[in-house]
């Protein structure tokens, strides 16, 4: 039987107290998430907001802040050291005028945490759309090198301990064939990251060929250049969903692929197909979706739904505190 996944992060993060900000800290959901987090100890957490305005929120709770730690980035000892490193970072994007107005936003000042070192990671977006969280990370942590893009995954785990991940749910509403290519990649470094077998399907409503489109070459054209991007990837497609996941249909439909029916990956080709399949999964499936975890960025940042509970929150603190390259 496969060992729960948050329990397996658990072990793996344990000791290492990792810095997770939090900039929604006037939130319920996130300073019950957070102050859950400073009681067990496997990650520390680092609430951003007015403290007068997250002590009526905890008085309204009725909880007990004790010594969490809050910053109000107006009034951060560091926000000046912040503000220089901001600008440094920006390289003439922006003066220092607009530092000082960015950084008092906690998203900004949050996300300098990270690309200074005084955090390991943040988790923000239950009060906010996801633009909000994943602008100030790409114009301050970057991608990676060779990754042009960010994109989101959805771990889905399924009432029998199933693990899957879906990817683009959250960032790209369209995608050009070498960009489906990139985040398939992506997608198969974040599923190895949380113990799901890398096994790669590139979505379509077409299996090798069954229909003709321009959406389906889209498809072809991307699997192709994934294979020659990750020639060591066990990745194919295009198939439809079915042939995918299920062998007795992955028989009929690509009998000598090595992933139909076998899929634990799976790559859609839109951010509306994305979107709607993991929702069909949680609401009919019975699926557990944790994320969307942000991929190809230097750090990591993730975003929130606007309709999480305190339970996602603290899950995906713990899936961010994953993330974190020693």
């Amino acid at each position: 039987m496969a060992k729960d996944i948050i329990e397996s992060v658990k072990e793996k993060i344990k000791g290492r107290n990792y810095r997770i900000v939090f900039p929604e800290g006037e939130d319920p959901r996130v300073l019950k998430a957070a102050l859950r987090h400073k009681e067990e100890g496997y990650i520390v957490p680092i609430l951003l907001g007015d403290h007068g305005q997250i002590q009526k929120t905890a008085d309204k709770e009725e909880i007990k802040l004790g010594d969490i730690q809050i910053i109000n980035p107006r009034y951060a000892e560091d926000f000046d050291e912040l503000v220089e490193a901001f600008v440094e970072r920006r390289k003439g994007k922006n003066t220092e005028e607009d530092g000082r107005y960015l950084l008092k936003n906690p998203n900004y000042y949050g996300v300098m945490m990270v690309q200074t070192g005084k955090a390991d990671g943040m988790v923000s977006g239950a009060t906010r759309p996801t633009g909000d969280t994943v602008r100030p990370a790409l114009q301050i942590i970057k991608t990676k090198p060779g990754v042009h893009r960010t994109s989101g995954a959805m771990i889905m785990l399924g009432p029998n301990e199933e693990r899957y991940l879906f990817a683009d749910t959250a960032i790209n509403i369209t995608l050009q064939s070498h960009e489906l290519a990139e985040v398939a990649i992506e997608a198969a470094k974040t599923a190895e990251l949380f113990d799901i077998e890398p096994i790669v399907a590139m979505l379509s409503f077409s299996t090798r060929g069954s229909a003709s489109s321009e959406e389906v070459h889209k498809v072809e054209e991307a699997t192709k250049l994934a294979k020659e991007m990750a020639p060591n990837l066990r990745l194919d497609g295009e198939m439809q969903f079915d042939a995918a996941i299920a062998p007795e249909v992955a028989k009929q439909k690509a009998p000598d692929s090595d992933v139909a029916g076998k899929a634990k990956v799976f790559i859609f080709p839109s951010l509306e197909a994305a979107n709607i399949g993991y929702k069909i999964g949680q609401r009919l499936g019975g699926y557990q979706a944790l994320g969307p975890i942000l991929q190809g960025l230097n750090k990591p940042v993730n975003d929130l739904s606007r309709g999480c509970n305190e339970e996602d929150v603290y899950k995906l603190a713990l899936l961010t505190a994953n993330q974190v390259d020693d």
